[in-house]
This record gives structure tokens, sequence and C-alpha cells, in this order.
């Protein structure tokens, strides 16, 4: 019988008030094969992160390939929030190239940001986000990168839902042929990219797999702005192949924040806002290359309105998913399509309903949720009836009750068990049509460059 000595040591659980320095060690770009490795460390241990680009960089010229360093160098920036929430230590340091006051202050203000929900969830009060290091004194190019002689052929990010779906049909009418891009290849990206007819590029990201033991043996863990990271690995795709915008699909429904706590604005979809892209497209403008647009088609409409464009494009219907559980990265846990039982399911029935009938929404969904007495709890919270809206990419209290008053007054959904129950509601029932006409209003504040500003009309 083995003694004590000779059995297998227990892995001691992770504290993560015991992590002092979050460290960026450093980035690896290689050419020959389009791998980048970005290295991290939780005090002394390390974490890898590797992205493959898919295809060799050889034949970019000097002004592309400049550029997508700077890019890489971003990305490293922005895609530590990952590792850095696992401790959130008390201090950060930058081992390579320290970034200056202005790149600093950018990636500062994103995880301070970006994390809120994070800390919020894991009641981390007062854990505020160190400041980043940065150089005592800019050079005198910081901020000031070369173009990368890019032309002005789009590139659309597509993650399988109806928004980049709204997006990219838009984009083919107005501009050259925009080029498709992903992080990873789901099915449903696969239909979308299959119906639009459109090539499509794609890069795989992997996470350090000490990564998600760190979360078992008891990291901090929770939402992290990941559309921040996919915006980065955009910027580079188009670097990559020769693109000159980045034209993203977050509507102006992403900027409202969902609480303020511990003096901060709460906002699930932080790096989905207003506020994330007009800072990250100055950036990527100052930092990365000046030729090379970033901006979000859809800043100017509501969740409904984009939700009515899309009803129209019928050919993409059975194509698209929308729940976050078809897409998550334990595959036990992964569905294959619709879940029928998450807030983003229920928001997307509710955001159609209007412009589409019972039959068409449950051959999309394999589900009546708004039929199901089961589901008004969970659309009372949509409605912010009594309940707190979910931390969750839906759209406006006020946008999900106007939707609920059009369905009281649409034949065929107002017998609907969740509409009987919720539709009488004063909140929803007497919204004045005023409410209703403001919610598919666009709003001003976009960044919307020409010829794009056309599309404007196109949704109103």
């Amino acid at each position: 019988m083995p003694g004590p000595e000779s059995l297998p040591a227990v892995a001691p659980p992770f504290t993560p008030d015991s992590v002092a320095r979050f460290r960026f060690l450093g980035w690896r770009l290689e050419p020959a094969t389009g791998l980048i490795d970005l290295a991290y460390a939780l005090d002394t241990e390390e974490l890898h992160e590797q992205v493959e680009l898919g295809t060799p960089l050889t034949g970019l010229d000097a002004a592309r390939m400049a550029a997508l360093e700077r890019a890489v160098r971003l990305l490293h920036l922005v895609a530590g929030v990952s590792y850095y929430k696992a401790c959130f230590a008390p201090e950060i340091t930058v081992e390579t190239d320290l970034p200056d006051p202005d790149l600093a202050a950018f990636v500062h203000h994103l995880y301070t940001h970006g994390l809120a929900e994070c800390r919020y969830v894991n009641d981390l009060r007062g854990r505020e986000i160190p400041p980043f290091p940065s150089a005592a004194a800019a050079s005198p190019n910081a901020g000031n990168a070369e173009p990368a002689g890019l032309g002005d052929r789009p590139l659309v990010p597509v993650g399988g839902g109806k928004d980049s779906i709204v997006t990219l049909e838009a984009v083919r009418r107005v501009a050259d042929p925009p080029l498709l891009f992903s992080v990873g290849t789901a099915p449903a990206v696969e239909r979308t990219v299959a119906v639009a007819g459109l090539p499509h590029v794609s890069v795989t990201r992997t996470l350090d797999p000490r990564l998600l033991e760190l979360n078992r043996e008891g990291a901090t863990n929770g939402h992290v702005p990941v559309t921040a990271i996919v915006s980065c690995l955009a910027v580079i795709a188009a670097l990559v192949h020769g693109a000159g915008q980045v034209v993203m699909a977050d509507e102006r429904s992403a900027s409202a924040p969902d609480l303020v706590w511990d003096g901060v604005e709460v906002n699930h979809q932080y790096s989905k806002s207003w506020d994330f892209e007009r800072r990250f497209a100055a950036a990527v403008a100052r930092h990365v290359a000046p030729d090379l647009g970033y901006f979000s088609l859809l800043r100017p409409w509501s969740e409904l309105a984009i939700a009515r464009r899309f009803a129209e494009l019928s050919a993409y219907h059975r194509a698209f998913v929308s729940c976050n559980r078809a897409f998550l990265l334990d595959t036990d846990r992964r569905t294959p399509s619709w879940c029928g039982d998450c807030p983003k399911c229920r928001f997307v029935a509710l955001a159609l309903a209007p412009f589409l009938d019972r039959d068409r929404i449950v051959s999309i969904m394999g589900c009546d949720l708004l039929g199901d007495c089961a589901q008004v709890a969970g659309f009372a919270a949509l409605l912010g009836l009594d309940a707190d809206k979910p931390l969750e990419c839906v759209g406006e209290v006020e946008e999900a009750r106007v939707a609920m008053r059009l369905l009281g007054a649409a034949h065929g959904w107002r017998d609907s068990a969740v509409v009987r129950a919720l539709g009488v509601d004063p909140r929803v029932g007497d919204l004045p049509d005023a409410a209703v006409a403001a919610v598919f209003a666009p709003s001003p504040e976009h960044a919307l460059p020409e010829p794009y500003r056309g599309f404007a009309d196109a949704l109103e």
C-alpha cells in the first residue's frame, strides 16, 4: 500500500487576492505561418493565447506589415482583459514597449467599463482597475501611425445573428462587395456565409487552457468585453486582406447601461456601445493606421428597427441563431440551435413577432415562446415589470414594451399566453404612439461615412 508521500499532489485552490501583479510579457507574430502569440503572467505563472490568421504574411508590403504589428500590439493589450479578470491584481506592468499615455488611457477605460459587470456580479466593490503604465514622454511618432495603403473595401464581421446579416446586406448595396469575417466558424456563421454568397475569412483564437483550470480552482470569472477583442481581430484581418473599413453591426440599444454600481455604469454590452466605438476608432486611427476606418452601420437604430428589416430577409431565417448557448466553448453545454429558454431567445422572439406570424417564428426557433405561460416571468424581466433587466445582449426596456404593445393589437398574437399576461399592464398597454415612434426613429449619434449614410433611409 503506497504511503502518503506517493499519492498525487492536490493542487491548492487559486486565490485571486494572492496575485500582486498582472504582467503583459510580450507578443510574437510569425509572418511565415500567420501565428500570433500573446503572453501574460499572473505574478510568475505565464499564460499564452494564440491566434491563427490562416494565411502567411510574406506577401504584405512594408507599410501593411508595420500597421499589422501595431494592430497586434493593440490586440495584446485588449485581449489581456480575459486573463486580468482572473485576479484583478492591484498592479499592472507592461514589459514590452510601453504604450503612450493616450493608448494607456484607452485600455484603462476599456478595462474599467468592460469589466464593470464582472466586478458587480462578483461583488468586488472598491476593486478599481489600476492605471496602465505608459511612457513618461510620448515619442515623436506616438499617436501618428503611418497609412497602411488600404483601399475602400469593407470587412463585415459576422457572428451568425440577425444584426450582422442586416449589415452585410446593406453594405453590399452601397459599397464594394464586402469581405465577411468571423472568429471561428460556428454552424450559424457557415449558414450565413452560404446564403450571402460572399467571400469569407476567419481567424482562430485559442485561450490558454490554464485559464479554464484557474476558473475551476477559484479565479474570478465573469463577463469580459469580447466585442473589443473581436474588433481588434477584425482590424488585423482587414490589414491582412487589404480592407479599408471594418463595418460593425452594433445598434444604439447597446449603449444603454444596465445599472450604476460602485460609481461605474454597468453595461453588459459596453464594447458594442457608442462610447467604445468612438474610442476604439480613434485608437485605430492614431495607433494602427489612419486609413483604416471602424464604425457601426446600425448605430442609429434600435433592435426593433433592425428586426423589422431582418424580417424581410427571409432567405436567412433558417440560417441565423442569436442564442448564446449555441456558441458556448464548453461543448457539453452547447446547444445545436435555439435553447428556447434564455433572455436572448425571448428577446428575439419578442422583437420579430410584430413583423412575422406565429408559424414563421416557430419554424425559426422551434418553439412558441410567446405562447408558453411558463415564460411569463422571463418576458416580464425584459419589460422591466417588477424585475431587473437581464445582463444580456438584449434591447432596452422601452423597446421591449413597445414590441409587446404592438403584439397586444395584433390579431395573430394578442391571445398568446405571454401577451395576455403582460400586455394589460398599463406600463405596456398605455404607451403613447409617440413612444412607439421614438423607438423606430434613428438617432443622430453615429459615425456613418459616405456612402453609408444613405442606409439610414432604408430602415425608416
